[in-house]
């Protein structure tokens, strides 16, 4: 029941020095005495602090100025500054002599820097430094609580008894009681005939938390910072769920070696399944987490993890191997490997900036992606990228070397066609910014080369193999002043091919030289205006956009890496309407558009932005990607005026967001793509998000996700959010995510699901429904009880929350590391 966590930041370590000794005690009586022996100290006036002077005097400073730290409220000592700390003593009555046996009756109280002991009988044995008390004891030991009738303990060892305790831990507000507990120094304390949770404590001997753990003994062990119970039984609402002769968990959110809490999940394609992992915290910079999984219809897989971290580098390394799997009659495996590493001060840097990155993926079958669901994100997909670059920049110069290769994962009832692989890829890049030419400075230029070799399995495409060396040249300068913009831009593309095979008009090879100019430009009025009692800036932008790229005949030349972009207004003012380098299109056209805005005076907060842009064609572009290419494209463009795009944007208060984005077509009056997205966030664990999408002729889907307390229903739930995470013990959560298909009439995905938050523990279940292909798709039930700061059991359904439901909180978010003066006595 061990812990799986990044590793903790590291911080400063705690500063102290010696202080003085120990003196000797005076007997005194009264109605309240007091035995203190200190280091330093002064009584000033209310109001009045001492600042220290360069030369060592104290010079009196007024209230406000600046304090200097002391080492009065230091988390820890060293160990030095430590056996020196002064120890002070108070009760009603105190009798002892110097350097022997000091006795305190009444309100009996002893402090030291990092333990208070209190009690009705206090007796403290000076020469050896061992105390002893009775009577409604109270140990605060670095924030821990332990209280009981009776404790003996060395506080130079921290060694000692204290019978029938209850005791409380700081770092993860465990709470517990005992026969009988000893303290085996200042890092370890045993528990005998114990029970633990971290469930509020109630008074009296009665106590039943929720859950608990019950050992014959539990060792509270703060350096490994876990808790081992030696013939223990976890218990929920009392009734027994796991056992066994020895088990540890975690008392911090620190990485430890062991194993971790097990997962159950049960679905459509593998039945139950069960996974025991194990963690090996190998150091701080590297670890490893097996994951055996036993699947009741197809048989046992076993998956691992590698993580390292260096300063110049790190990476990961996933694998997974399933023999003999029930459900395709074959071994199936899949692996994933990812690498960073920063080559700079190398020898390979040659005092430049370099880099490489691998990112490789592959798997055993095509369909694998859809019989294992759970595996990595990269092994759930239908293209595995496997690719390794090398890159080098230098000032104006920079380079990269790499390969890029595909595995396609094809589906019978939906074929894709693979890219090419990149096998190699050289570039080679020079350029200024800010250069001067002809005395005129501001002006931004470059020339970009590459060299592909692009190769494709013959039997998946009708294209050709071949190499393609590309330059462009590229020359711009914007001139900006208040109000107005101007931005013209020059580009030259000169591409050469060279083909395995010729092609349909018996060519090997094929050049082409394009020149591409385009002008940017735009306005920028601004006025005070006031809408709704509210004062703004408001904005009004026109722009204008023109470019101009000759025709040239590119239909007989291979399509290697070409797709059309997505038309959106970002797009609308560019100059080529293809991606990639295989197709440049010929587009000889002005772009009009505006936008206004409504801007908060005191912030510069953008509260409504509202955009509209057309572009007109000068003349018909006949450069196109045919549909049939297996490419996404189209037919020639003849119509002059292009659909009209709308965009809003609309976040009136921090709690509400509003976005349209509308494609209208002139001709047939009708829009050809509308995305209606808003979300309400009130507060925290509270948001609501609906979005509407469609794309004529070819989809049209509601998407809805929440999460939100139901209390809010019957106006019970907590306002403010409680350390730790969540609105409080008892509340009940909804969450979830629907994407529905309106031509299907069925709901696509689903995940839904409550959470349940009893402040000492959670309770989840959620339902999921992911599509997989057109005729199947991924059922699951996931079940999960986490008992805070312990451990969870059943699924893991946060992955899955997390990844679908839109700005998902989880109820137990980390928060800084306790302090032990949160529990000063």
């Amino acid at each position: 029941m061990n812990r799986r966590t990044d590793p903790p930041r590291s911080g400063s370590p705690d500063a102290g020095g010696p202080l003085a000794p120990f003196p000797a005690a005076p007997v005194a009586r009264g109605v309240r005495a007091w035995l203190s022996v200190l280091a330093t100290g002064l009584l000033v006036a209310p109001g009045w602090a001492l600042a220290q002077s360069g030369d060592g005097d104290e010079t009196p400073v007024e209230p406000g100025a600046r304090l200097k730290s002391s080492r009065m409220l230091e988390e820890s000592l060293p160990e030095e500054a430590l056996r020196e700390a002064p120890v002070f003593i108070s009760g009603d009555r105190i009798e002892g002599k110097t350097d022997g046996v000091t006795a305190v009756e009444g309100s009996a109280e002893l402090r030291r820097h990092n333990i208070v002991i209190k009690g009705d009988r206090l007796q403290l044995d000076q020469p050896t430094n061992d105390a002893r008390a009775t009577g409604n004891v109270l140990i605060n030991r670095n924030g821990e609580r332990f209280q009981g009738p009776d404790v003996q303990i060395n506080l130079d060892t921290y060694e000692g008894t204290f019978t029938q305790p209850t005791f409380e831990l700081l770092k993860n507000n465990g709470k517990g009681d005992a026969s009988r507990l000893e303290f085996l120094g200042k890092d370890r304390t045993d528990a005998y005939d114990a029970r633990y949770s971290t469930c509020p404590r109630t008074p009296g001997a009665d106590w039943m938390p929720a859950w608990l753990v019950r050992a014959s003994r539990i060792e509270f062990d703060n350096v490994e910072e876990i808790g081992k119970a030696t013939n223990g039984v976890l218990e929920f609402q009392g009734v027994p769920i796991l056992g066994s002769p020895y088990f540890t968990f975690p008392l911090t959110d620190a990485r430890k070696s062991g194993l971790l809490p097990p997962t159950l999940n049960l679905d459509n394609i593998s039945g139950l399944e069960l996974t025991v992992p194990y963690y090996l915290n190998i150091a701080p910079n590297l670890d490893a987490t097996l994951y055996p999984t036993f699947m009741s219809k197809r048989g046992i897989d076993l998956g691992g993890e590698l993580r390292y971290l260096q300063p110049t580098y790190s990476g990961q390394i996933r694998g997974a191997y399933m023999p003999s799997d029930q459900l395709r009659d074959a071994d199936r495996w899949g692996y994933s490997y990812q690498h960073n590493q920063n080559l700079t001060g190398t020898g390979l840097a040659l005092g430049a900036s370099s880099s490489l990155y691998v990112n490789l993926n592959r798997v055993s079958d095509d369909d694998y992606w859809r019989d294992f669901p759970r595996a990595t994100t990269s092994l759930t997909t239908r293209l595995l990228a496997n690719d390794v670059v090398a890159s080098w920049g230098y000032g104006p110069w920079s380079m990269s070397a790499g390969a890029y290769t595909w595995q396609t994962l094809q589906d019978v009832d939906a074929p894709i066609t693979p890219p090419y692989d990149r096998l190699p890829m050289l570039t080679l890049r020079y350029g200024r910014s800010d250069a001067r030419l002809g005395g005129l400075g501001g002006w931004d230029w470059s020339i970009s080369n590459e060299l592909t070799r692009f190769h494709s399995n013959p039997l998946l495409t009708s294209q050709t193999n071949g190499t393609r060396a590309m330059m462009v040249a590229e020359i711009s300068r914007r001139w900006l002043a208040p109000g107005w913009f101007v931005k013209p831009r020059a580009q030259l593309h000169s591409t050469y091919y060279s083909f395995d095979s010729p092609l349909s008009n018996g060519a090997r090879s094929a050049t082409r030289v394009l020149p591409t100019f385009s002008l940017d430009s735009g306005l920028v009025f601004e006025r005070d205006a006031s809408y709704l009692g509210r004062n703004f800036v408001q904005t009004l932008e026109p722009r204008a956009f023109f470019t101009w790229t000759p025709y040239r005949d590119q239909s007989l030349l291979p399509n290697y890496d070409s797709g059309l972009n997505d038309f959106n207004l970002a797009s609308i003012f560019s100059e080529n309407v293809f991606g990639g380098n295989d197709r440049i299109s010929d587009t000889r056209a002005l772009t009009l558009g505006v936008s206004s805005r409504l801007l908060d005076p005191g912030t510069g907060a953008e509260m409504l932005r509202v955009g509209v842009a057309q572009r007109y064609l000068f003349r018909d572009q006949n450069v196109y990607l045919p549909r049939a290419s297996g490419q996404p494209g189209g037919d020639p463009v003849k119509e002059r005026l292009s659909d009209i795009l709308v965009a809003t944007r609309v976040q009136w208060s921090p709690s509400w967001a509003l976005d349209t984005n509308v494609q209208f077509n002139p001709s047939s009056r009708e829009s050809v793509r509308t995305t209606l997205g808003g979300r309400y966030t009130p507060g925290p664990y509270r948001v609501f998000s609906a979005a509407y999408r469609l794309l004529r002729g070819s989809s049209e889907q509601f998407d809805i996700g929440w999460q939100w307390p139901l209390n809010d229903l019957w106006g019970e739930s907590a306002r403010d959010r409680v350390p730790g995470g969540g609105l409080g013990a008892g509340q009940w959560y909804s969450v979830g995510r629907v994407n529905y298909s309106v031509p299907d009439k069925k709901v696509v995905d689903l995940v839904a699901g409550f959470e349940y938050d009893a402040g000492c523990w959670l309770g989840r279940i959620v339902v999921e429904r992911l599509q997989r292909s057109g005729a199947s798709a991924n059922q699951r039930i996931l079940f999960q009880l986490e008992f805070s700061g312990f451990s969870r059991l059943g699924s893991n359904p946060l992955r899955t929350l997390k990844e679908n439901v839109p700005r998902y909180q989880y109820l137990r978010e980390e928060i800084n590391p306790p302090s032990r003066f949160q529990q000063y006595d």
